[in-house]
C-alpha cells in the first residue's frame, strides 16, 4: 500500500532520530561546520520523503 505523504509534518520522535543520524553521520564522515545545513537537509530528504523541510527545524536538527 502506498504511503500518503499529503501531511509534510514531521512528527517530535522523528526529529530527535533526524538529530541523532544528522550527529553521527556529521562525526563519522568529517564533514565541515559549513555544510552541515545542505547535509542536514539532504538526509531528512532521504529519511522522510520530505522535499521541504522547516528551515526552524534544521536550525535545531544542526545546532551544537
Amino acid at each position: 500500500m502506498a504511503e500518503d505523504h499529503s501531511d509534510s509534518r514531521i512528527s517530535a520522535f522523528e526529529c530527535d532520530v533526524l538529530r541523532n543520524a544528522f550527529k553521527k553521520s556529521v562525526i563519522e564522515e568529517s564533514i565541515p561546520e559549513y555544510r552541515w545545513r545542505s547535509h542536514a537537509m539532504l538526509l531528512v530528504s532521504e529519511l522522510t520523503d520530505h522535499e521541504d523541510v522547516a528551515s526552524d527545524a534544521l536550525d535545531w536538527i544542526v545546532r551544537k
